[in-house]
């Protein structure tokens, strides 16, 4: 469905000179700087795919979504969605996929959601029947049938971007660009745009590319990650081999003390150590082969009040594969 070749994107910007005389000198002399916003980027997504699409603030995950999108040219390389260069920005094209940025509108701020809804129904040409069918699915998924008359302006954060969700499904796109869609969002309305967006990339086989900086929305969605980082793709695979890779392979074992047998100063031999010194808690780090060792010299040492083993975050994953590179 989509097909990317060595997309790059180089954006030139003016250095200004600090003060009026700067801006003078600016004037007949002008010093410029090259950045690669996206620099030799490739990958594959099939039909029906759920890709989560990482990287840093800066890295051109945003930039990448909208050179597919027809939004931005790249400056050498190639893309193709559904056999569409996004460059020739044909209608057929525009019909076929959607963009969602969580930080931009695209409703009327003043009208109600169901006006823009009218308005996109409009401009899309779509039958009566077939636009009813599918406003009455959405808005039954995202369960935002009493705020439809309300103004966009008024609503809350969660339920604006529940109604740019369904403004961009109204056309049934096969293609979806998710640009941080849950930045901002409390807790439950996270669940809630999460539970839709696996829902409805299950009943129709959409293909959904989602940029987030939120790791709950990449494990619950996700299959597959691309990993950006200044520009390059320097990971794309299953996210369980992510998960299982480099710092990944390390438990973290927290434990607090049942006696005065530790003193603050033990150092494990199996791992890195470190104690918080308001709980008196201890925290090692440790390969996973050497869990049961920990385990086992940990409870050796004296009593133990309380236990947990767990993974190394993913965010903690990700963060030291940006370091790597």
């Amino acid at each position: 469905m989509i097909e990317v070749r060595n997309l790059t994107r180089v954006f030139r910007t003016y250095k200004k000179q600090p003060g009026f005389w700067g801006g003078v000198k600016g004037l007949f002399k002008r010093e410029f700087e090259e950045t690669a916003a996206a620099k030799d980027i490739t990958f594959d997504i099939a039909e029906g795919e759920f890709v989560g699409f990482l990287g840093p603030n800066g890295a051109g995950k945003t930039t990448t979504l909208k050179m597919l999108s027809g939004l931005i040219y790249p400056t050498s390389g190639t893309a193709r969605v559904a056999g569409y260069d996004p460059t020739k920005r044909e209608n057929a094209y525009r019909r076929l996929f959607a963009l969602v940025l969580g930080q931009k509108n695209q409703l009327w701020w003043d009208l109600p959601a169901i006006e823009s809804f009218n308005l996109i129904r409009a401009i899309y040409g779509l039958d009566p029947a077939a636009y009813k069918a599918t406003l009455d699915e959405l808005v039954a998924l995202l369960d935002v049938g009493k705020k439809l008359n309300v103004m966009v302006r008024e609503l809350s954060l969660g339920e604006r971007m529940k109604m740019e969700l369904i403004a961009a499904l109204l056309h049934r796109p096969r293609v979806l660009f998710l640009d941080e869609p849950t930045i901002g969002l409390d807790v439950i309305s996270q669940r809630a745009v999460r539970q839709f967006l696996r829902d409805y990339n299950r009943r129709h086989r959409v293909t959904i590319l989602l940029t987030s900086h939120y790791m709950a929305d990449i494990k619950e969605l996700c299959d597959r990650v691309i990993v950006i980082h200044k520009g390059t793709k320097i990971y794309d695979g299953a996210l369980d081999r992510l998960e299982n890779a480099g710092g990944a392979r390390k438990k973290i074992i927290t434990f607090l003390p049942g006696g005065t047998e530790f003193p603050d100063t033990w150092q494990s031999q199996h791992g890195e150590t470190k104690r918080d010194a308001d709980t008196g808690k201890f925290t090692v780090r440790a390969p996973s082969d050497q869990v049961v060792a920990l385990s086992q010299e940990i409870l050796g040492t004296g009593p133990v009040a309380d236990i947990t083993i767990e993974d190394i975050p993913l965010e903690d994953v990700i963060a030291e594969l940006f370091q790597s590179h």
